[in-house]
């Protein structure tokens, strides 16, 4: 929600997010998940909305709890400066936790002329964005100045928050990696690394009306490379996801982390199924080295038509088990695993339909090759068995049931592979 006063707003309209913007948001997203010490990150936070918003400047402001102020860490030629979280447009924006969009400052009561005045410079429009992490804490506030061309408009707004709503979890992710590794030993920085990957994860499937769903992830090591993912996006489809990233331990985590990310910020403006696919894809062709690659299941449940339209680079197979005829359909990989090849486009998303009592089983490969002592695998043929015994119960109970019958078939066998398990089954229709 903006709050707007004064005139010369231009008109909103429903611009459609280009391909050079897709990319650009694409690339801001994967260098935020690297790597960063916080002023670095704070500085490719202000860079990154100045180029992806066509402005002047920009700002961030971080809270500080302890004293409730907010302290301007990075800012476009301002010095670092404090101020009460109470007052003028970023104490309101860091209040009330929402976008303030103002299109003529000096006709706005809450905006303070003392630092243009001190500065010369003359700030004629702004964005405010409250910068919220994950777990609901107040990072601070990113400020856009300065539109080059008029003032900020609902395009605008969109594209920041899917922009805020990536630096919050970025900022946080560094402040959380920082304060652990200065109080922790070395042998410790692992466990901060898995604490921050599990904790980015969803906890339960957003309420679906219709569906349960449920997922998880063990790691081999303390971190590995698999991911999983339910969104449930504003015309009310549910977004899956599903991947593995080859190899194990920081560098597939980090990987996984990417390519969650950018997938989110094209979903978040708007982005088909087709070209999030394709740009992620090409994405990591250009990042990846030459031996890496994520297979990944890319799927969009109508809840309306109750038909799954998907892509699977790489990721198979894909269990659909069918309740009225206690029959198992199994899919293979639909094209090659994202970062492998280039991509100009991609093929025609493939589809199911899932009709009352059905799972969808979407099931990394470190379930169905899970070893017992004697090399074998668990395979397709028990898992199928489990999926049938159990899949009336609820999808959580579904899932930790094929969590325990890998472990009691595995024995004394350590886990080889990440194991990532997400289920989703369509309800029984009630009777008429």
């Amino acid at each position: 929600m903006s709050a707007r006063s004064g005139g010369g707003v231009r008109a909103a309209t429903a611009r459609r997010l280009g391909a050079d913007e897709l990319e650009e948001l694409l690339d801001v997203t994967r260098r935020l998940a690297a790597p960063y010490d916080l002023n670095a990150m704070l500085a490719a936070v202000v860079d990154a909305a100045r180029k992806v918003l066509h402005a002047e400047r920009g700002s961030v402001f971080l809270y500080d709890a302890t004293s409730n102020e907010l302290i301007l860490k990075v800012a476009t030629g301002l010095a670092p400066i404090r101020v009460p979280a109470d007052r003028g447009i970023v104490g309101q924006c860091a209040q009330t936790r929402r976008l303030i969009n103002v299109p003529d400052c000096y006709q706005d009561p809450r905006f303070n002329p003392d630092v243009d005045r001190k500065s010369g410079y003359r700030t004629r429009c702004m964005l405010s964005l409250p910068l919220i992490s994950h777990e609901d804490q107040l990072i601070g506030v990113l400020q856009i100045l300065n539109r080059d061309e008029g003032s900020f408009d609902k395009h605008d707004e969109r594209v920041a928050s899917a922009l805020a709503a990536q630096c919050a979890v970025a900022l946080h992710r560094v402040q959380m990696t920082e304060t652990r590794l200065l109080t922790e030993k070395l042998d410790r920085e692992i466990a901060v690394a898995r604490e921050i990957q599990m904790s980015a994860l969803p906890k339960e499937m957003p309420q679906v009306p219709g569906y349960d769903g449920a997922g998880l992830f063990r790691p081999t090591d303390q971190t590995g490379g698999d991911l999983f993912d339910f969104v449930r996006l504003p015309d009310g489809r549910l977004f899956l996801l599903l991947g593995d990233a080859t190899g194990h331990g920081i560098g597939p985590a980090l990987s996984a982390t990417q390519v969650r990310a950018m997938i989110r910020v094209g979903l978040r403006l708007g982005a088909g199924l087709d070209e999030v696919y394709t740009h992620v894809n090409n994405q990591l062709v250009d990042d990846l080295p030459a031996d890496r690659f994520v297979t990944a299941f890319l799927g969009l449940l109508d809840t309306t038509t109750h038909r799954v339209s998907f892509h699977a680079g790489g990721q198979g197979p894909l269990l659909h088990y069918r309740a009225a005829t206690a029959s198992i359909d199994w899919h293979g990989p639909t094209t090659f695993p994202m970062g492998a090849l280039p991509q100009s486009r991609v093929e025609q998303a493939r589809s199911l339909l899932l009709e009352p009592g059905d799972v969808l089983g979407l099931i990394s490969d470190g379930v169905y090759e899970y070893e017992n002592t004697a090399g074998e695998h668990f395979g397709e043929d028990r898992v199928a068995a489990v999926i049938r015994e159990n899949h009336g119960r609820p999808m959580k109970e579904l899932v930790a049931q094929l969590l325990a019958g890998a472990r009691e078939f595995g024995g004394t066998a350590a886990q080889a592979d990440d194991v990532t398990i997400l289920l989703i089954r369509r309800l029984t229709d009630p009777p008429s």
